[in-house]
């Protein structure tokens, strides 16, 4: 497998504040990578700046063949990345299908698809976003991004505020989105083992610097490293 999302010496953040500091990873097509630390470590900056909401100050992002570094958020997503924001963003004046058509592109889920994700979503196809619950919300946040047909998904912190019936549903979605679809996957999650359990290799960051990138098993095995890099019983 060769290369599919290059970042090479990328110092990002907002504003004066330097949030990413001289990061570079290379990620493989289909990987599945659990990107974890402590809170205002830079991952969600780091998903940011490769969408193009977090300005890159220095460094290269390259995704596929393209270089992306000064790409507007659009044109990413044209290219294929796509996103699951931690604020899930859904339209909430539109129905379910509405929010998942809005997203629609060649090669994506069909609503069909979606429905066999998710049932819970066709039971509430005609409800609008703002009447949804938490967990459905998340639910679509998701269906929608696989709309667009992504070669590059984003996802943060997928699991945040979600009932454990709720977790497992999300979960077994992701898995099997995993095992039908060759895409490339970085996960953002708070909930360090499930994220390790699901991804084969980890990227630990530690102000704004990665302090591990290796397999994901070497982890679960050592709870004392794990809690030093990321917090006590993680």
């Amino acid at each position: 497998m060769g290369d599919y999302m290059t970042l090479e010496g990328v110092t990002a953040g907002y504003g004066p504040t330097v949030i990413l500091d001289n990061v570079s990873l290379r990620v493989a097509q289909g990987e599945c990578v659990a990107l974890l630390g402590r809170n205002g470590m830079g991952k969600t900056t780091l998903l940011s700046t490769v969408m193009g909401h977090a300005a890159c100050r220095r460094g290269v992002i390259t995704v596929g063949r393209d270089d992306m570094t000064h790409w507007a958020p659009w044109r990413r997503s044209r290219a294929r990345v796509g996103l699951v924001p931690q604020e899930r963003e859904i339209f909430p004046s539109l129905t379910v299908e509405e929010n998942l058509q809005v997203a629609r592109r060649s090669g994506g889920f069909t609503l069909e698809d979606t429905y066999d994700l998710f049932p819970r979503l066709f039971e509430r196809r005609r409800n609008r976003g703002s009447q949804l619950s938490g967990g459905e919300q998340q639910m679509l946040s998701i269906a929608r991004a696989m709309m667009g047909g992504p070669s590059l998904l984003l996802l943060d912190e997928p699991l945040e505020g979600l009932a454990p019936v709720i977790v497992d549903t999300v979960m077994a979605a992701l898995h099997r989105i995993r095992a039908e679809r060759n895409i490339t996957m970085v996960l953002v999650e708070q909930q360090a083992v499930m994220a390790l359990e699901f991804a084969p290799r980890a990227i630990v960051l530690v102000r704004g610097k990665i302090a591990y990138d290796g397999p994901s098993q070497t982890l679960l095995e050592d709870q004392a490293r794990l809690d030093g890099l990321i917090g006590v019983h993680s």
